[in-house]
C-alpha cells in the first residue's frame, strides 16, 4: 500500500488564482505564502500583492511544499527542495515517455 503525498487541484487556471484563492486551495495564510517569496522559494509574482497572479505550477509547488512542512516538520528550504526534485523527476518521466522508454 503506498500513501501518495501529491496534491491535486481542480481549479481553473485561466488567469491564474490570486492570493487568497492559492491560500484557499492551499490550506495555507496569505503570510505564509509571502514569507516564501521573500525567501526566493516561490516564485516572485509581478506587481503589488492584492494583483498577484499563481499557475499551476506554484499552486502545485506551494501544495507539496506544504505538506512537507506539515506531515514531515521539514524546514521550508528543505520542502522547496523536495519540490523541485519532484518537479524534476516529473520532468524526466515525461521525457521517457515520449521517448518511447517509459
Amino acid at each position: 500500500m503506498s500513501t501518495s503525498h501529491e496534491v491535486q487541484f481542480a481549479v481553473p487556471d485561466d488567469d491564474g488564482l490570486t492570493l487568497e484563492q492559492l491560500c484557499s486551495v492551499c490550506a495555507v495564510t496569505p503570510s505564509w505564502v509571502s514569507l516564501r517569496i521573500e525567501e526566493g522559494l516561490i516564485g516572485m509574482p509581478e506587481g503589488e500583492p492584492t494583483l498577484w497572479r499563481f499557475d499551476l505550477s506554484t499552486r502545485l509547488r506551494v501544495g507539496r511544499m506544504h505538506v512537507l512542512e506539515r506531515d514531515f516538520r521539514a524546514v521550508p528550504e528543505l520542502a522547496a527542495l523536495v519540490a523541485d526534485l519532484q518537479d524534476e523527476i516529473s520532468a524526466l518521466r515525461e521525457r521517457l515517455r515520449r521517448a518511447g522508454l517509459a
